[in-house]
């Protein structure tokens, strides 16, 4: 996929969201693309670093991954 069609489908289902918390996170995330992935860590409170170590942990488990189409009809 181009980036032009990328950035066309990330504008499609941000335009179509309508969870407000969802959203801030979106634009606090993006907003944070041009600082260093260090930089971003450091911004972390002790919990939230280990909030993330635990996720990556989790993610590395294969019983608990979800399809993406179920993620998004999750999202919408």
């Amino acid at each position: 996929m181009s980036t032009v069609e990328l950035k066309s489908r990330l504008i499609k289902l941000v335009e179509e969201m309508q969870n407000e918390e969802l959203l801030e996170l979106l634009v606090d995330f993006l907003s944070k693309q041009n600082q260093t992935a260090g930089a971003m860590w450091d911004d972390l409170s002790d919990a939230q670093k280990q909030e993330v170590m635990n996720s990556y942990e989790e993610s590395e488990r294969q019983g608990n991954l979800v399809e993406k189409e179920k993620l998004f009809r999750f999202l919408k």
